[in-house]
């Protein structure tokens, strides 16, 4: 069997002496991995980095065999990522966001999410607000959204500033104004509709702190993984712009 895709490169691990596996998120063949033969070779060095945007090519016998990729490139961002620290976490970081997803299974709106957060590497006030985003996005995707629409408690639309970290719902400010310290800040740039632009250091270290908390407690914490380490240093990084 066979079929034509495009999709960002997550990952491309050594296979042998000179093939590799490459792991890809496809546009409507979600998280997928291949071999490319021959892909330690010069031919690919450039091609199969992380956060360039490929045409895929992929072929097996059987479906649920690994298969083999042929793959070229269509948006080249390995230079500008391999030169500049803060791009090189920043693909990581969304890289690791991308392998919570289950193997296979479509996620077209990540997908243009992600390709379109990647071009936004050179604009590191920008990444920030939208990788928050993102992060936000993954957890809804897996099936654990934040219900940010009304007040949990009063069903209100307006003034809703908090988030209650229980239930995952907004708490408008009349409502969460006794709870405070126990709830968590719901900066207004996290909403779908909020336009695409730079905010605050501590605006964006509160959005940092919603999304982290609930992958903690749904993604990372379930499956024994830590996402302190890189995940930390990049925020660090965009909070000190």
């Amino acid at each position: 069997m066979q079929w034509d895709d495009e999709g960002l490169v997550i990952a491309a691990r050594r296979h042998g002496e000179r093939d590799c596996i490459l792991e890809v998120l496809t546009r409507a063949h979600g998280r997928h991995m291949g071999l490319v033969r021959g892909g330690r070779g010069p031919k690919h060095a450039s091609t199969l980095q992380p956060g360039n945007r490929l045409t895929l090519t992929w072929r097996a016998r059987l479906e649920e065999h690994l298969g083999a990729f042929t793959a070229e490139v269509v948006q080249s961002r390995a230079a500008f990522v391999l030169a500049n620290p803060l791009a090189l976490a920043a693909v990581n970081h969304i890289g690791a966001l991308i392998r919570l997803l289950p193997e296979r299974d479509p996620h077209e709106a990540l997908y243009h999410a992600a390709d379109g957060m990647l071009d936004l590497l050179a604009m590191p006030q920008l990444l920030g607000p939208v990788l928050v985003r993102f992060e936000l996005m993954i957890l809804s995707d897996l099936g654990f959204g934040l219900d940010l629409s009304c007040c949990a408690a009063t069903g209100a639309t307006e003034e809703l500033i908090y988030v209650s970290p229980k239930s995952g719902r907004a708490v408008s400010a009349a409502a969460g104004a006794p709870y405070a310290p126990r709830l968590l800040a719901l900066p207004a740039f996290v909403a779908e509709d909020a336009p695409i632009a730079a905010v605050p250091s501590e605006t964006l270290a509160a959005g940092f702190a919603l999304s982290g908390f609930f992958l903690e407690r749904h993604l990372y914490g379930p499956r024994g993984l830590s996402h302190q380490g890189p995940r930390t240093e990049l925020v660090q990084k965009l909070l000190a712009l």
